[in-house]
């Protein structure tokens, strides 16, 4: 039955490029009638000087293409396009590149995605990428999901882009995260060792009675460096801040998956 609209004379949308409005919008009710509203603005003004009747006008696939397009609604939130875009906003402020970092925001939030999910990324970027090259990032970070909360779009895109370009122009460091890593491999391929007797928790008698807690150093007790193990006995020495490329790592460098290598151990 298509839609008739009524716009200083008659517009009508075909059943078929409804249809094509549809699914371009992914079935977003909101999205689709701005790209309607946006394809019949851009409808050219009757000609007032005529008094033929030339009948309705048809609103064409083509036009509704040229509406998304201009306003990069054309934005897949739940497939492909989705993960690519967040993909280069993250390698964007990895790789210090604030324009190309706004572009992407903007690619993003303006064509309707939730500026929530954008937020919780730059959070994990704030650690992950980061990290410990600047503290204040992750509390940046926080404050600007926060803020995103309470005001939303489109107020918060300020806030976005205030976030997206400290993130890209700060020092960067990935040690944390890939400590991290060497921390969850070496659980995962490892037998899951006790906590050494002297730093259990001991709040029965007959724990104690079993040395629960028994030889332990109360460090503010001490000055200067107090010797004392905190790791079970066989993983004295590992140090997960030495670096080993595993295979997680070069998924990103390589065509091909390597085969997993072990994790840095460093003898102090």
């Amino acid at each position: 039955m298509g839609l008739k609209i009524e716009k200083e004379g008659s517009v009508v949308v075909s059943d078929k490029v409804l249809s094509h409005l549809a699914m371009l919008c992914d079935g977003d009710a909101r999205a689709a009638i701005n790209t309607l509203e946006m394809a019949l603005n851009s409808l050219p003004p009757p000609d007032s000087s005529s008094t033929s009747d030339d009948g309705p006008v048809s609103i064409s696939e083509e036009a509704i293409m040229e509406a998304l397009q201009k306003t990069s609604l054309l934005y897949d939130r739940q497939g492909e396009e989705h993960y690519n875009i967040i993909s280069a906003l993250h390698k964007s402020m990895r790789g210090s590149d604030e324009n190309a970092a706004l572009y992407w925001l903007g690619r993003m939030i303006y064509s309707g995605e939730d500026p929530l999910y954008v937020a919780r990324r730059l959070v994990r970027f704030a650690s992950e990428d980061v990290g410990l090259a600047d503290n204040t990032a992750l509390s940046l970070a926080l404050a600007t999901y926060q803020s995103c909360q309470v005001i939303g779009m489109p107020e918060c895109d300020a806030i976005l882009g205030h976030c997206v370009t400290y993130l890209s122009r700060a020092s960067k460091s990935v040690e944390v995260y890939k400590a991290m890593k060497n921390v969850k491999h070496t659980i995962e391929t490892t037998t899951a060792w006790p906590v050494p007797l002297h730093i259990r928790n001991a709040p029965t008698k007959l724990m104690k009675e079993l040395d629960y807690g028994k030889g332990y150093k109360y460090n503010p007790d001490f000055q200067g460096e107090v010797h004392q193990t905190y790791l079970p006995e066989v993983l004295q020495g590992i140090n997960f801040f030495t670096h080993a490329p595993t295979a997680v790592d070069e998924e990103e460098q390589q065509p091909q998956t390597t085969s997993e290598s072990s994790v840095a151990v460093d003898s102090q």
